[in-house]
């Protein structure tokens, strides 16, 4: 079964909704990786953000059943 032109729009607006989780992680990783002794006061404010927008994934997520 495929998907409908609508649950394909449904499923790209998940993935940019995952994407901007995805970025904010890497920052997270890069300055673990490479600016740890300068940046660690950056983390919690981008552990928070991380919070928010998993928040809107999920969110998201639940509306919409057939989103794996």
């Amino acid at each position: 079964m495929g998907l409908t032109e609508e649950q394909k729009e449904i499923k790209k607006e998940y993935a940019g909704l995952k994407r901007k989780v995805t970025e904010v992680a890497g920052e997270i990783h890069d300055i673990v990786e490479d600016t740890i002794w300068t940046d660690y006061d950056k983390l919690p404010a981008l552990s928070e953000k991380i919070g928010e927008l998993m928040k809107d994934v999920l969110a998201f997520k639940v509306n919409h059943d057939f989103l794996k």
